[in-house]
C-alpha cells in the first residue's frame, strides 16, 4: 500500500517539547512521489486587502480539524484525507541515520544557548505532513538508570520532501537543554560532581538525555525515530487561506516545515495564494533561527510574506519592560487586527507555555473596542477551526 505524500491541496510538529511522550503504532508503509498544489496561483495581494472579514465570520461552518479513527494501520484520516500515522513504534522504532548536524545559534550568556538543526537520512520510508512530529529514542540511561530513554516528540522543521526535497530525509530543531546550579533553575542532576566539561565547579548539572542525544549526533550516526504523529499544527487546506505563526525558540520548527511548502520546493513554490506572517521571540539576536531564508523568501515573496523577531532581552519596549511577541504583534495591530478577524485566516502557535495568555494580550485591546472578550473571540476561531496551538 502506499501513500502520496500530503499536499496543501489535498490534506488539510511543540516545538519538540523535550518532555512528551508518545505512544504508536508498527506499519510499514512506503511514501510515492509527492503531489503539488492543485491549480495556479493568482497574484500576489497586499496584507490589508486580504482582510475582508468580519468579527460575527468567527462562528461561521466549523471547520475543526477531527480526526476519524484509524481504519488501516500507519495511517490516520483527517478531514477526508490520509495522513502518515505512526508507522513506527517506540517497540519498533526506525533505524535512521543522522546525515548532518549543524548549530544554527551562536553562544550567549545562557547555559542552554545552542539550537542545532538535524538532517536525519530516511531513505524514503518515513513518510510524513508538514506541522506533524517526530519521536526520537535515545540511548539513555535517563534520570531514573532505565536504557534506553523514553520517547520524546519533536516538530518535524522540514517540508514533506525534505530540506534536499527527495523524500528521504527529515529535519529537526533541538535545543540543548542543560541545567546548572547557580545559573538558574536546577532540580536534579545527572552528571557526577566535578566532571561536568563545561561547569566543573558547579553543585548541580543536568543535560536533557535526548537533546543532548540529537545535539551530539554526527554524520553516520544511528537515530531511532517513531511516528509520524500530530494532526493539530496541519497546514489548512484551502491555498488562499492566511496563516498567522507565532513562535519561541525551536517552536519555530513547524512553521519552517510550512514556509519550505509554500516559498521554497520547487513543487509546490509559487501556488500559495494568501499571506504568510511570521512572529519568533527570542532572548538573544544570537538565537535567531533561519534568518537567512526567511530574509530570501521575503525578497521573493514581498506581498505574501513578511516576518518580525521579538528579542526580549535586547529590546524593551516604551515602558522599560522585555520585548515579547506579543508586545510585537501589537505594534502592528492596525495591519494584524482585520488579517485576525478574516474567517479564512489560521492562527498557529508554538512554543513555550506562557505564549498562549499573551495572545490574549495581544488582541485585548482590539477586541475590547469592539464590544468584545479576548477569551471568547480566541475560543469561537478554536471552535471554527482556525486557532491552533502546541505549547510546552
Amino acid at each position: 500500500m502506499a501513500i502520496a505524500q500530503p499536499a496543501f491541496a489535498q490534506f488539510i510538529a511543540p516545538g519538540a517539547a523535550e518532555h512528551r511522550q508518545a505512544s504508536a503504532l508498527a506499519a510499514n508503509i512506503r511514501p510515492s512521489t509527492s503531489q503539488g498544489f492543485c491549480g495556479k496561483s493568482s497574484p500576489a495581494i497586499g496584507l490589508t486587502s486580504m482582510c475582508c472579514g468580519a468579527i460575527a465570520a468567527i462562528a461561521s461552518k466549523p471547520t475543526a480539524r477531527h480526526a476519524a479513527a484509524v481504519k488501516k494501520k500507519g495511517v490516520k484520516v483527517v478531514e477526508g484525507i490520509e495522513i502518515p500515522w505512526n508507522i513506527f513504534s517506540p517497540k519498533a522504532p526506525y533505524k535512521a541515520k543522522c546525515r548532518s548536524n549543524v548549530t544554527l545559534t551562536t553562544k550567549t550568556s545562557l547555559v542552554n544557548w545552542q539550537s542545532t538543526h538535524v538532517v536525519i537520512d530516511t531513505e524514503g520510508k518515513y513518510p510524513y505532513a508538514e506541522g506533524q512530529s517526530a519521536g526520537v529514542i535515545s540511548p539513555g540511561p535517563d534520570k531514573n538508570g532505565k536504557s534506553p530513554a523514553k520517547l520524546r516528540l519533536y516538530s518535524i522543521a522540514s517540508s514533506a520532501c525534505g530540506d534536499d526535497e527527495t523524500n528521504k530525509t527529515v529535519s529537526l530543531c533541538v535545543k540543548r537543554v542543560i541545567e546548572v546550579a547557580g545559573k538558574g533553575w536546577c532540580d536534579y542532576s545527572n552528571v557526577e560532581p566535578g566532571t561536568d566539561p563545561e561547569y566543573p565547579d558547579a553543585e548541580k548539572v543536568y543535560r536533557g538525555v535526548c537533546s543532548s542525544h540529537i545535539c551530539d549526533l554526527k554524520p553516520g550516526d544511528e537515530c531511532l525515530i517513531t511516528g509520524p504523529t500530530g494532526a493539530e499544527m496541519l497546514l489548512p487546506t484551502d491555498p488562499k487561506a492566511n496563516i498567522i505563526m507565532l513562535a519561541t525558540g525551536t517552536g519555530i520548527a513547524p512553521f519552517r516545515s510550512f514556509l519550505r511548502k509554500l516559498f521554497h520546493d520547487k513543487a509546490t513554490k509559487g501556488q500559495f495564494q494568501g499571506v504568510a506572517w511570521l512572529f519568533l521571540g527570542v532572548p538573544f539576536s544570537g538565537s535567531i533561527l533561519y534568518d537567512d531564508e526567511w530574509a530570501e523568501m521575503k525578497k521573493q515573496f514581498p506581498a505574501q510574506f513578511r516576518y518580525d523577531y521579538a528579542i526580549s532581552d535586547e529590546t524593551k519596549r516604551p515602558n522599560g519592560q522585555s520585548m515579547y511577541v506579543q508586545h510585537r504583534m501589537q505594534e502592528y495591530i492596525d495591519d494584524m487586527w482585520p488579517l485576525i478577524q478574516d474567517e479564512n485566516t489560521h492562527i498557529y502557535m508554538c512554543g513555550l507555555k506562557g505564549m498562549a495568555s499573551g495572545m490574549e494580550e495581544a488582541i485585548g485591546p482590539s477586541c475590547e473596542k469592539e464590544g468584545i472578550v479576548a477569551k471568547d473571540f480566541l475560543k469561537a476561531m478554536k471552535k471554527s477551526g482556525r486557532y491552533h496551538v502546541e505549547v510546552y
